[in-house]
């Protein structure tokens, strides 16, 4: 299915995402659905572009009123791909070399919809006898080791998305659309830069972890024994692969700030590395995340007379959160404090090669019976039962879970990435500093360390309770859900009006 909801009205905000809302729950999804439910006065579209249709179980949220449109287009999806024919191709296929190779000048007509529609069509780049020969002369340029048979269908699967990503903005071509909002550089940013050229329409990006890095470590953490096509990949050609992909996401993410009118991240130190990313300092901003609070919370505090004795990690189920260190960490804490149990609360259908390895962990360590996979939940469900909300992550941008946790007054222990430092100790000014610390921040793929520092949070209630009002405090006074869609609403006046 391609468009999902047209109601033929004009689009205030297109958003562009890939691989989020409304198809995934949690992390950059809630951040959309919040924006869009936080200001019912403007009239949302959404452009999705997705992996392969099967990856996804259908959307999972109640679709509010003003989006008024919905389009999925699918990057790896083979029924996108034209038949095969016998093609000279076109000489300007060697100017894709810029994808895939560090530090190039990024050419202006490669950043258009007539260069993948009219130069190159999808056909003269998949079956051109031009291509083939770009494709010799660039294994000779990177001096590669691998066999020519790999690299070959490497660069082809690395290329080849882009055609979809093309073909999709036909559904927005002939639609009135006043702003275009990305969630990430990426496949995303790539088509609201296109757009963006193309229509002259505002183009932001808000980058909630910085997309090539993440994408960086996703690449560098992969074990992978094949490639998209489903060709095997030899063990001594993977890291020849991850740095053609790696590069390339890197120049995805130029060409997005190139093109893009402001570009946003959650906190000041996400906002150095786009500089140091090719983003141009004078585009830049922070916006931070917010969330809505609970003016009774503080009452309740009183109330309680006993630490639950309960450490939640909510979050997807994937490797970059780190699911096996939390798992390692709840077997030290058991071992020390049997009344503990570890809820793994989150979305598992992203990985589930990983997510069976987790419970074969949990099984191998001896503690089914007290660390739990209870999938996704409504956190409301679950905040009100644990004593500490934790993330083990590799890498975060500016975490939803712990801004909820808070609302609810739920200390947090989070390893030292993203913002979770300044969330946890302060750091957005002294004010912020002076108010203390509403949990524990630990070195990341440490369980002694994390284990350590759940033990000293559930026993010690005085410790609890600064912490909790810690946390209260901060999210009142910091990031407050008002602030956070106001802070929006002023961005997306201020270029439609321009």
């Amino acid at each position: 299915m391609r468009v999902i909801i047209d109601k033929k009205i004009p689009i205030d905000v297109l958003f562009i995402v890939e691989g989020t809302y409304p198809f995934i729950r949690g992390g950059v999804s809630t951040w959309i659905h919040q924006i869009i439910t936080g200001m019912p006065d403007i009239n949302f579209g959404i452009l999705f572009l997705g992996s392969r249709e099967e990856d996804y179980e259908g959307i999972k949220y109640e679709l509010p009123n003003n989006l008024v449109f919905l389009s999925t287009y699918f990057l790896f999806s083979k029924s996108e791909q034209p038949k095969a024919e016998y093609i000279k191709g076109s000489e300007d296929v060697c100017k894709l070399k810029v994808f895939l190779k560090e530090n190039m000048k990024i050419p202006e007509e490669i950043i258009s919809i007539d260069f993948y529609e009219k130069k190159i069509p999808f056909s003269h780049f998949l079956y051109g006898k031009q291509t083939f020969e770009m494709m010799e002369n660039l294994y000779t340029e990177l001096s590669s080791e691998m066999p020519f048979i790999d690299f070959f269908w490497t660069v082809r699967n690395i290329l080849s998305p882009l055609w979809v990503v093309v073909k999709s903005i036909y559904d927005v071509l002939d639609k009135e659309i006043k702003l275009i909002h990305s969630p990430s550089t990426g496949y995303a940013g790539f088509l609201g830069a296109l757009l963006k050229k193309h229509k002259g329409i505002p183009f932001i990006i808000t980058e909630h972890g910085i997309y090539t890095r993440e994408r960086k470590i996703d690449i560098l953490n992969a074990h992978w024994t094949r490639q998209i096509s489903g060709a095997l990949v030899p063990k001594y050609d993977i890291d020849e692969i991850k740095k053609l992909w790696i590069n390339f996401f890197l120049n995805l993410g130029r060409i997005a700030y190139i093109k893009a009118d402001k570009v946003f991240s959650l906190f000041e130190d996400a906002r150095q590395v786009q500089i140091k990313l090719g983003c141009p300092p004078e585009k830049t901003g922070v916006i931070p995340n917010g969330v809505k609070t609970r003016k009774d919370i503080s009452i309740e505090i009183e109330e309680l007379k006993s630490i639950p004795p309960i450490v939640a990690l909510i979050g997807r189920v994937t490797p970059i959160k780190d699911i096996k260190t939390f798992i390692k960490a709840m077997k030290i804490l058991i071992d020390k404090y049997p009344h503990a149990e570890g809820w793994i609360v989150g979305p598992e259908e992203e990985d589930r090669d990983y997510v069976r390895e987790c419970k074969l962990m949990v099984n191998a360590l001896g503690v089914e019976d007290k660390v739990k996979f209870l999938g996704f939940q409504r956190i409301d469900n679950i905040l009100p039962k644990v004593g500490i909300v934790s993330l083990t992550s590799i890498s975060e941008g500016m975490p939803m879970v712990i801004l909820e946790a808070f609302s609810w007054g739920i200390p947090c222990v989070a390893t030292d990435v993203g913002s979770c430092r300044q969330l946890i100790y302060g750091g957005l000014n002294d004010e912020d500093i002076c108010l203390g610390k509403a949990g524990k921040v630990t070195p990341v793929g440490n369980p002694e360390k994390i284990a350590e520092a759940y033990y000293e949070l559930l026993t010690d209630m005085e410790l609890w309770k600064r912490c909790r009002l810690t946390a209260i405090k901060r999210v009142n006074k910091f990031y407050s859900f008002d602030s956070f869609i106001n802070s929006y609403r002023n961005v997306y006046e201020s270029l439609i009006r321009s």
